[in-house]
């Protein structure tokens, strides 16, 4: 049983399995009180006054005390983030990194003024949000109950997380982030008109430069962004992305 955790843990990509392992130690140290969540949750009075900058890192890892709404969160986090890196972000670690990055900037500008002090489940919800836009033509199901189209996901786990008492603001803040994300990576720069070809979310030189080791990989990725005026054919790869096809 250890043998199988062990293996199927190090059969999640990098960038997923960094982000899972920091989430569940933080959450674990809370919940047996190593640490305190008031010594982690975002607080830019203290950032600014006494310094605690670590602040704008750990209210990311901290998903709450352990129950139904934690596992539900957690699930999904580990499920669509490593869709996302071996989906769309296959061979791209610079790029899947950058989309965290700029969400996460994004989600710290905002938080002061919707006071949200853990930002986990909003970055949880970016990539729900744009796994489900990447693959539009996948049909799901919740529960038995009812079927629905990807790009439904995201609006079908708000409702049940609310249900489980989840705010629905935290959740709609990452996808309102994701939404952006989504239009300037994936929309804009296929429109005919100024922006044609024009990448105003292009991962910076700096981040390519600390995955140099997968340069060569991400070079020959392909590319599963929309593409504008060209046909495409929407069909099912082994990891659930969805592979457009120029006809």
């Amino acid at each position: 049983m250890v043998s199988s955790f062990g293996s199927w843990y190090m059969e999640i990509p990098p960038v997923t399995r960094w982000y899972l392992t920091c989430s569940v130690f933080t959450t674990a140290a809370c919940f047996f009180e190593l640490i305190s969540p008031f010594t982690i949750y975002l607080n830019y009075k203290l950032v600014y006054e006494k310094l605690e900058v670590w602040r704008l890192f750990t209210n990311f890892f901290f998903f709450g005390m352990p129950n139904l709404d934690f596992l539900f969160h957690m699930f999904f986090l580990v499920r669509y983030c490593r869709l996302l890196e071996e989906g769309s972000f296959r061979g791209r670690k610079p790029d899947f990194f950058w989309m965290l990055l700029f969400g996460s900037t994004v989600m710290l500008v905002v938080a002061p003024f919707i006071s949200i002090p853990f930002l986990g489940y909003s970055l949880t919800f970016l990539m729900v949000y744009v796994w489900g836009r990447r693959n539009e033509g996948v049909r799901m199901g919740f529960l038995n109950l009812f079927n629905f189209r990807a790009p439904y996901l995201s609006w079908v786990l708000l409702g049940f997380s609310m249900l489980l008492g989840g705010s629905p603001v935290v959740d709609l803040l990452g996808m309102l982030v994701g939404h952006v994300y989504y239009y300037f990576e994936d929309v804009l720069p296929y429109m005919p008109g100024t922006f044609n070809g024009c990448r105003l979310l292009k991962t910076p030189a700096v981040i390519r430069y600390l995955f140099s080791d997968t340069a060569a990989v991400s070079a020959a990725a392909p590319d599963y962004r929309l593409q504008w005026g060209r046909g495409m054919q929407v069909g099912r790869g082994g990891d659930g992305d969805e592979r457009p096809h120029a006809d």
